[in-house]
């Protein structure tokens, strides 16, 4: 792979506009190099006969290759290219390149390249040190973290031997000294001499090494000389003595009077307790549930916080990376010697030589790993540096064999249907009014997973860092492949309890259905609720988890913090509002009909359709919940506009429902009036603030600035086709019906379509979403922090 691509697939996406501009820089070589292919044209138009002919013999014993012709070459200042200087303006150091050929042809070409590789240059080495300034200030903060939960350790375990005082620690100091001493006292003088050692050999730790005799001194030197010199190495031991009882004391206890936990309103408790204005708890409980739940939140924000600095170490390589590379390019192209003197000033550039970050990580693992790994290096690094998820063969394989099982299924289902003429049966019409809406179900969540993965596939082709703003744990995510797996695998199980209960009419001799066969949608609905709630570590244990806590965040609205995950889940369940009413159908199908008989009176209970309402309308509620609690923390009035959206929205749903169940003109207007304005809002909302399109003063005409699709008419495209699926409610309250089909074939075409538009919807929302982030170079989130510091009381210290 190309140094180019290689750079490019290496970067981190939000900082994308933060690095080396390589390709910008290639160009202004390349128009350099055209410049000098054009002048060695012109120059061959004229006599071919070499000028080398005519120059000075050089003879035959004179060594071309000469090191010290060349290092003459090198010292003198005339053959140099470049000059790289520092400068200081704004109160910032800056690189310029002073470019001594300007006078040769194509000088010109040669300027405007080094004019903008220092402007390149400047920029990452700006953008770098900002960068390094944020982490130091985030050590710092992590460090008195730090501080706070071993005292906070120790003050729950209670571990013995060690002392939690300044009192107790100085009395140990000082009998560990008296203790020293006397042993000194007693110790024969050779045996004294063998263990003298030079002070220069002992260690910040207080290691002793053994045996380091000075055994090149007489014997009368060490008698005369005894009690001198080893009064300075006496003094030494023993402060070395109470800086090993320091080092092994834990942090003290008094820190923990100027430590409060935060008290952030993420939880149910915390969100009620917010509302009525009463006291969180924030003072310190010393027991082992709140220090597991310390320790959890402390290393969460290590390994971010060490996810970080690896990121702006590879920042710095890529880009030193970068500057070599092109420089090298340019040398070639332009037969100069300019890079050695360009790469010597980025080396030694803070860019190139600053260390920082590389200490700051090694102390980071050290301390990771006593803390958090009970000293076990091979797990605190297994969680530092998750591994990537690879990539297996078995999981394309498996994905295309379930693929083809899928087809030949439908073909399967196809040809029966025609072969036994069950369309042309008595038995259709309850087949569609029972079983259809159970199976739908499984359609309606397929499809939805086929979009899915076919988003995921366009992210990751035009970069979309979607793992980072879902919020996924490195390494768990999953790929197009492995949603593609499990939407398929549920397609075969339903395609197959199809064909195994495609009768139309009853059994001639039972007069009736066979129960097992009839109980297959309701096993396998068994059976997907039972995977998603397995404990054991099998099929994506933690992609379930995380879909789970997301749809219990939507269940709580309004108690929980919203976070995107939260509120783009809420997002597909609004077009999911008719696979909840095939569930409400479960229940009812199987709880109060007669199953055997495919029997039920579900469209005439009352219940029934006023549960109707309400499952069309929760979706778009949970989404209304949410933009309260998001206007009430963020106080974003934007917030506000889109609650005002999604009430529209429950209302124009709520008219077609009950027009669909009472029918009537009066019923018929309010379906009309409620739903055109809900699409006009909508539509608006989607394009404007989702999509982010329709800016005026965009160079990108009716769209936006920055574009991931290179193909502009895509966007118009999505736009046309996202109004044009917003009307699919135009069906509910016309009643249109294509080639004759059944009412329940129609109201699952148009969910489909629903479903369609929100997967075209999800890619434009994310790419909206992760402009944003690049924009702003957010490349992390922020962690929550255990302990809160009482500032006043530090700022007095």
């Amino acid at each position: 792979m190309k140094f180019g691509k290689e750079f490019a697939s290496q970067m981190v996406p939000e900082w994308q506009e933060a690095y080396t501009d390589y390709e910008y820089l290639k160009t202004l070589v390349k128009e350099i190099e055209i410049f000098k292919q054009r002048t060695r044209a012109e120059k061959a138009a004229g006599p071919r006969r070499s000028h080398t002919l005519y120059r000075a013999f050089s003879g035959l014993t004179q060594r071309v290759n000469s090191p010290r012709a060349h290092q003459a070459a090198a010292a003198d200042i005339e053959n140099q290219a470049i000059l790289v200087q520092s400068v200081r303006r704004d109160g910032e150091e800056r690189s310029e390149t002073m470019f001594l050929m300007a006078a040769d042809d194509g000088g010109e070409y040669e300027l405007v390249y080094f004019k903008r590789l220092d402007d390149e240059f400047n920029k990452v080495l700006k953008f770098y040190r900002l960068k390094v300034d944020e982490v130091m200030k985030e050590a710092a903060v992590l460090n008195k973290q730090m501080e706070a939960l071993i005292a906070f350790r120790v003050k729950v375990e209670h571990p013995q031997g060690w002392t939690t005082s300044v009192e107790e620690t100085t009395q140990l100091a000082s009998d560990a000294a008296a203790s020293s001493a006397a042993l000194f006292a007693n110790t024969p003088s050779a045996v004294k001499a063998s263990r003298r050692v030079p002070m220069a050999v002992i260690d910040e730790e207080g290691s002793m090494p053994g045996s380091q005799g000075q055994s090149d001194e007489s014997q009368g030197d060490r008698k005369d000389g005894n009690n001198e010199t080893m009064r300075p190495v006496n003094a030494r031991i023993q402060e070395l003595k109470q800086n090993d009882i320091k080092a092994k004391r834990p942090a003290p206890l008094e820190i923990l009077k100027r430590v409060k936990f935060n008290t952030a309103q993420e939880t149910p408790r915390s969100t009620i307790k917010g509302f009525l204005n009463l006291p969180n708890q924030a003072d310190l409980k010393f027991t082992k549930d709140n220090l597991k739940k310390a320790e959890d939140q402390l290393k969460m924000a290590f390994v971010g916080f060490y996810q970080k600095l690896r990121l702006l170490k590879s920042y710095s390589f890529l880009n030193i990376m970068a500057f070599s590379k092109i420089m090298k390019k340019y040398d070639k192209v332009a037969s100069r010697n300019a890079s050695k003197s360009y790469m010597k000033m980025v080396d030694n550039s803070y860019l190139g030589s600053s260390d920082e970050v590389s200490k700051l990580m090694e102390r980071v693992e050290a301390m990771f790993i006593k803390h958090f790994s009970n000293s076990n290096r091979s797990k605190g690094m297994n969680i530092l540096r998750p591994k990537r998820k690879r990539e297996t063969h078995r999981i394309t394989f498996s994905m295309g064999f379930l693929f083809g099982c899928t087809i030949a299924l439908i073909i399967a289902l196809v040809l029966i249907i025609r072969a036994r003429n069950i369309l042309d049966k008595q038995g259709r019409v309850i087949y569609m009014e029972t079983m259809f809406p159970l199976y739908s179900l499984f359609g309606f969540i397929v499809l939805h997973m086929m979009m899915y993965a076919v988003n995921i596939y366009f992210w990751r082709r035009y970069r979309v860092n979607y793992s980072f703003i879902f919020g996924f744990k490195e390494g768990t995510e999953l790929g197009y492949r492995e949603v593609l797996l499990l939407g398929f695998s549920l397609s075969v199980l339903a395609l197959a309890s199809v064909l195994a209960n495609l009768d139309m009419e009853m059994d001639p001799i039972t007069a009736d259905y066979k129960p097992i066969t009839e109980l297959l949608p309701l096993g396998l609905v068994a059976l997907v609720i039972m995977i998603m709630l397995c404990p054991f570590n099998i099929l994506y244990r933690s992609s379930r988890y995380f879909l789970l806590v997301c749809i219990f965040h939507c269940l709580l609205a309004p108690l929980y913090k919203v976070t995107l995950p939260d509120f783009f889940l809420a997002d597909q369940l609004t077009s999911q509002v008719q696979a909840l009413r095939s569930l409400e159908f479960y229940t009812c199908y199987y709880g109060w009909g007669d199953y055997k008989r495919r029997q039920n009176n579900c469209k005439s209970n009352d219940v029934f359709n006023t549960f109707s309402f309400i499952i069309a309308a929760v979706p778009y509620i949970w989404r209304l919940l949410q933009c309260l609690r998001r206007l009430s923390d963020e106080r974003d009035i934007h917030q506000g506009y889109n609650g005002l959206k999604y009430l529209s929205t429950i209302i124009a749903v709520c008219a077609r429902t009950a027009y669909t169940l009472n029918k009537g003109p009066t019923w018929k207007m309010v379906a009309w009036i409620t739903s055109i304005i809900a699409t006009i809002i909508s539509t608006y909302w989607d394009i404007v603030m989702d999509w982010g399109l329709f800016q005026r003063k965009s160079k990108n005409r009716w769209l936006r600035d920055k574009l991931l699709v290179p193909h502009t008419s895509v966007y118009f495209a999505a736009i046309i086709l996202n109004v044009l699926l917003r009307l699919a409610w135009m069906q509910t309250v016309m009643n249109i019906t294509v080639f004759s089909l059944h009412r329940q074939t129609m109201v699952a075409l148009v969910a489909s379509l629903e479903i369609l538009r929100r997967g075209l919807w999800n890619f434009f929302r994310l790419e909206n979403e992760h402009l944003n982030n690049v924009g702003k170079f957010r490349a992390f989130k922020s962690v929550p922090l255990p302990f809160n510091y009482d500032e006043d009381e530090d700022k007095d210290e």
